[in-house]
């Protein structure tokens, strides 16, 4: 892999029984832009408090119940609407951890804004209007989901270099270009996964030797900036990736480059449009259709589209619902469409599913199960890392997201709980009610990371590391936001590069069989899942009592 000479390396060293990786900085023209969703996707983004910790039976429907069910919240969503899309969500391995993939509310602001813009969208294509199937024009010639924000952080124009494979004395065109490297990456799919195409004659593979090498060429690059821009936003995640077979690392950033442009096709500033909010539903209604039309037919629009293209066709059981649901996560972060507050854990619940765990489930083909596991056995510790990582930076976030964007994630049901105020927030007023609903809430974080933990050794071997990372690394933001103090409001809970270089180490022995028998020092202590199940029922039980005095 060749990396931009615009990034530094700094080799890590992890041999004998370690790896060498690669993390790149930034050059000093950067300006660094926090990044916060899991694997890096950004995150502006219990009908009793017990829900979230009392075990239910597989399958079982989750009901929520509030003091008045037409009580309006601030997404304009009345309760009765979100109780429908949580009720829709099925429990996984008897726990908390809820399975919403596919969970769509039509009577919910959000879904309706998006589905009569997608319907005005496909009522212009059909007038003949342009559309999927030519490059969008962004300002500047952009490629969606590209903007000045994104091109400031990896320091250079995203997409360009297709004008480098083009052949000019033919008269091709870029957008050629890409149609030609699309058929050709589709013409190495099976039937089963694209068989539309087929049957039209896009599965052909009459390609000459100087236009496959050609092609081969294109998609390296595709791949080589889509892991420049992972490295720019996501450098912890980025970490993680190095220590992947080369195949799997260059998906991770295809999956990855997806994500943060839905991010940015969501929120992107739009200062030259006459209704901002129009032209992002409309935007985000062609993107999803673009999505839809890749996963059924292997269409392209972009360079950046190939390699998601190629990923289809390595891992054919990569599906789209995860990718569908992301776009749903991305709406409930946006002001008068979306969730402005969270009335409890499990409406919570449900963003960090959309916004997180969705990621976990579009890793999974690429990970791949080890003997003896299954994708469906991987599916609740893969949710429950998304979770774990999204409950992270939202306490990691707590002040930033209050002074910045008057949005507080918190559960209010838990907040009332430990006698924490909006208006505490907004004053940054750390106290003893404050304290204690951060202990509750990073022991509810720890629950999650217990139950991620366990589908490590479900993974392929050479898959673990990666995963073993992300996890360690994250959950050292919840040590520093107990090193501070628990305060989340004035103070912002870091881990240093070379903090989590030395880290490396010990998350690859945990990776190891023999850590089951002989644990690291450090880990003697950690509780067990059940124990952090119970510290959560304590720590209720004992406010509840506290309060009824």
């Amino acid at each position: 892999m060749r990396i931009s000479s615009k990034a530094a390396a700094a080799a890590l060293s992890l041999s004998s029984g370690t790896a060498w990786a690669l993390v790149p900085s930034p050059p000093a023209s950067f300006s660094h832009r926090p990044h916060s969703a899991v694997f890096g996707a950004r995150r502006r983004r219990d009908s009793t408090l017990f829900m979230s910790v009392v075990p239910r039976k597989q399958d079982q429907v989750v009901s929520v119940t509030g003091t008045n069910e037409q009580t309006t919240h601030h997404a304009n969503n009345s309760a009765e609407k979100i109780a429908n899309e949580l009720s829709l969500g099925v429990t996984l391995d008897g726990g908390p951890v809820i399975d919403f993939a596919a969970v769509k509310d039509s009577t919910s602001r959000a879904e309706r804004a998006l589905a009569d813009a997608r319907k005005k969208y496909e009522a212009a294509l059909d007038r003949g209007g342009t559309g999927v199937g030519t490059s969008h024009d962004s300002p500047g010639g952009r490629l969606m989901g590209i903007n000045d924000e994104v091109v400031a952080e990896v320091g250079y124009e995203i997409g360009t270099f297709v004008d480098e494979y083009v052949d000019a004395a033919s008269g091709e065109t870029a957008d050629e270009l890409v149609q030609k490297c699309g058929r050709y990456i589709r013409s190495k799919a099976s039937f089963e996964t694209f068989p539309q195409s087929w049957k039209e004659g896009n599965g052909d593979t009459d390609f000459t030797k100087d236009e496959i090498s050609r092609f081969d060429a294109l998609l390296a690059r595709a791949y080589e900036e889509s892991g420049i821009v992972t490295a720019a936003f996501a450098k912890t995640f980025y970490l993680g990736t190095q220590v992947l077979p080369d195949p799997a690392m260059r998906a991770i950033w295809a999956v990855y480059v997806w994500c943060r442009r839905t991010d940015e096709i969501v929120d992107a500033p739009r200062p030259e449009a006459a209704d901002p909010e129009a032209e992002m539903l409309t935007d985000l209604s062609e993107w999803e259709i673009r999505l839809e039309r890749l996963f059924d037919r292997g269409d392209v629009v972009d360079v950046l589209d190939l390699p998601l293209l190629d990923c289809k066709v390595k891992y054919p059981n990569l599906p789209i619902t995860p990718f569908s649901d992301m776009i749903r996560g991305m709406l409930m972060d946006i002001p008068g469409l979306g969730q402005e507050r969270y009335e409890t854990w499990d409406e919570l619940h449900l963003y960090c599913y959309r916004v997180a765990g969705t990621v976990g489930l579009m890793s999974m083909p690429v990970f791949g199960c080890a003997p003896g596991h299954t994708d469906e056995m991987a599916k609740e510790p893969a949710l429950s890392l998304g979770v774990a990582f999204q409950i992270t930076n939202i306490l990691r976030d707590v002040g930033e997201d209050a002074e910045k964007r008057e949005r507080v994630y918190l559960p209010q049901q838990d907040m009332a709980k430990f006698g924490v105020t909006e208006q505490q927030l907004f004053d940054q007023k750390v106290d003893e009610n404050y304290i204690n609903l951060m202990k509750y809430e990073i022991a509810r974080a720890r629950m999650y990371y217990a139950r991620a933990l366990r589908g490590v050794p479900m993974l392929r071997p050479e898959s673990r590391l990666p995963v073993q990372l992300s996890l360690d690394a994250y959950g050292k933001i919840l040590d520093k936001i107990e090193e501070n103090g628990y305060d989340s409001l004035t103070k912002r809970a870091y881990v240093g590069k070379w903090e989590k270089m030395l880290g490396i180490p010990a998350s690859w022995y945990r990776t190891q069989d023999i850590s089951n028998m002989l644990r690291l020092p450090e880990d003697w202590g950690k509780p067990s899942l059940d124990e952090y199940e119970e510290q959560l029922r304590t720590m209720l039980e004992e406010k509840w009592e506290e309060q009824s005095r």
